[in-house]
């Protein structure tokens, strides 16, 4: 199985040596999104909005390999603090409708750019 490259200017552009996505067969398997405005390159406001702007970039990002949010079946929310797992579930179940994807959430010391939440999934392409 092939691997191949995945990469919109919809999304922010990756700040190190990985990609947005690789694609493997009918797999998208996304980099962690933080909630970077892909034009300005600055981080939404509070986590609301950072989680928020994750999603969108991370719908970007499938949306370019050929799937959609409908089609993730994992996630993993990486968050600054988990007493916002409250406010970003608010706003993730905006994103996703049932069946929910499978999910992790997990605490982190710190995020690049020090984010307040990053976002990552596996998706299958249409």
């Amino acid at each position: 199985m092939s691997k191949k490259q995945v990469a919109t200017s919809k999304a922010p552009g990756a700040i190190g040596p990985y990609s947005q996505a690789i694609t493997a067969g009918n797999w998208v398997y996304t980099s962690g999104q933080l909630g970077l405005d892909p034009v300005t390159g600055e981080l939404a406001g509070d986590v609301q909005a950072q989680a928020r702007q994750s999603l969108a970039n991370v719908q970007a990002i499938l949306e370019e390999a050929g799937a959609s949010l409908d089609l993730v079946v994992k996630t993993t929310v990486f968050l600054k603090d988990m007493n916002d797992f409250a406010a970003v579930n608010e706003v993730y179940s905006s994103f996703f409708k049932e069946p929910y994807p499978a999910r992790s959430a997990v605490e982190v010391a710190r995020l690049p750019k020090d984010g307040l939440v990053e976002i990552e999934v596996v998706a299958r392409r249409k």
